[in-house]
C-alpha cells in the first residue's frame, strides 16, 4: 500500500470516535488493521460485541468517506471480537438450507483450489451426500467448465433461479449467467448482489453439504462471504513451495480473524510420478504445507499430485472421480472427503 493511499485512509479513520472511550478510532483500545489488495481495501476492527450496532453505522459512513478516494475500487469492514461468536445464534445475511457449508481457499491464484473444489464435491457425492458447489469467483467462473455444464439456469415460479446439475451435485456459477468471454468489470458492491443472488435468489433445496469455491486471495467476496453466511470451516489449498504458502498463511489468519474454523490445509502439486521412470519426482519441493499445518495447529488434509488425466478430465468437464473411479488420485479424494467428513460432523 502507498504511503499516501494510507495516510489518506488513515485520516479519514481518525476523524471518528470510539463512542465507549471517546478516543479517535486509531487511538482507541480496539486494534484497527488496513491492507490494500490492488485497490480493495480490508479493514479490521476489533470491537466489544455490546458496541456492534453502533460500529455497524459507523461502518458505512467510513466506507463512503473511503469510497471518494479516486484509487480505491472497494472497501470492505470487518468488526471482529476475541470474544467468541455463537454463530446458531448470530443472524446472517445470506441463508441456504444446508447442513454443513465448507469454504475451499487459497491465499493466491493458479495452485489447484478450484479443481480441488469440484472433484472434492463430487467425491462426497459419491459417498452418498446431498452435494451442491457455488463458484464465488466472480471474476474467473471455473466451475461451469469443470462440471461439464454449458446452460443457462431456469427461474422457478417463486422467481428463484434453479441450480443446474451434473453427476448429482447442484451447481450454480456467474459464469452460467455471462458468456465466456465476457469480463465480469464490476466494482465491490456488485459483487456483493451477485453473490448474494447466487445464496438467496437460488432454489438450493435441502443440501447436505455446500462447497463454496472462493476466489483466490483475502479480498472483499471472502470477507463479505464471511460476514454474511454461516461456514461451518475452510479448506486451504496450496502448493507446496514457500510463494504459495506465504500467501496461504494470510487467508489462515484471515479465517481466524473472522472466527471461521480452518478445517485444514491441502498441499496440491506436491508431487509429479513419471510415465517412463515411474520415479517420484517434487517438482514444486514438498512438505511445506505439512509444515504449516504443525505451524498453525490444524490438520493435514493430505497431498495430492499433478496428474495428467486430471488436467485433461478437468478441461472436458469429467471429474476425476467420475471418469476414472478406479485411479489412485480418485481414491485419494474420497479418502480426503470421508476423513474431512467424520471430523466436522
Amino acid at each position: 500500500m502507498s504511503d499516501n493511499i494510507k495516510n489518506k485512509i488513515n485520516s479519514i479513520i481518525n476523524t471518528y470516535k470510539d463512542q465507549l472511550t471517546g478516543k479517535n478510532l486509531k487511538n482507541s483500545d480496539f486494534p484497527v488493521n488496513i491492507s490494500n489488495k490492488n485497490g480493495h481495501i480490508s479493514i479490521f476492527i476489533e470491537i466489544d460485541p455490546s458496541q456492534k450496532e453502533e460500529f455497524n453505522k459507523l461502518s458505512e459512513i467510513i466506507k463512503k468517506d473511503l469510497n471518494k478516494i479516486e484509487s480505491i475500487l472497494s472497501v470492505n469492514i470487518v468488526l471482529t471480537s476475541e470474544k467468541s461468536v455463537n454463530h446458531n445464534q448470530k443472524e446472517f445475511r445470506f441463508k441456504i438450507n444446508s447442513n454443513k457449508i465448507l469454504a475451499i481457499a487459497s491465499g493466491k491464484g493458479g495452485v489447484g483450489k478450484s479443481t480441488f473444489a469440484v472433484n472434492y464435491a463430487v467425491a462426497l457425492k459419491k459417498i452418498g451426500y446431498n452435494v451442491g458447489i457455488l463458484d464465488a469467483d466472480i471474476y474467473g467462473p471455473s466451475v461451469p467448465r469443470m462440471m461439464g455444464i454449458a446452460d443457462k439456469p431456469k427461474i422457478n415460479q417463486n422467481k428463484k433461479l434453479i441450480p443446474l446439475e451434473n453427476y448429482g451435485v447442484k451447481c450454480m456459477s456467474i459464469g452460467f449467467m455471462i458468456d465466456v468471454d465476457t469480463p465480469a468489470i464490476w466494482r465491490g458492491p456488485m459483487v456483493m448482489k451477485a453473490l448474494e443472488q447466487m445464496f438467496n435468489g437460488v432454489d438450493w433445496g435441502s443440501l447436505d453439504y455446500l462447497i463454496i469455491d472462493l476466489p483466490p486471495g483475502t479480498g472483499d467476496a471472502q470477507l463479505s462471504l464471511a460476514q454474511n453466511l454461516k461456514i461451518d470451516g475452510a479448506i486451504i489449498i496450496s502448493t507446496p513451495q514457500d510463494i504459495a504458502l506465504i500467501d496461504a498463511r494470510k487467508g489462515i489468519n484471515m479465517f481466524k480473524k473472522v472466527n471461521i474454523p480452518v478445517i485444514g490445509i491441502i498441499e496440491n502439486m506436491s508431487y509429479f510420478i513419471c510415465n517412463n521412470c515411474n520415479e517420484r519426482h517434487e517438482i514444486f519441493s514438498n512438505g511445506g504445507a505439512k509444515k504449516e499445518a504443525v505451524k498453525f495447529d490444524i490438520a493435514f488434509l493430505g497431498d495430492l499430485p499433478i496428474d495428467i488425466s486430471l488436467r485433461i478430465k478437468s478441461d472436458e468437464g469429467e471429474p476425476i472421480c467420475i471418469s476414472s473411479p478406479q485411479s489412485n488420485i480418485a481414491k485419494s479424494y474420497l479418502s480426503i472427503a470421508q476423513n474431512v467428513s467424520k471430523k466436522i460432523n
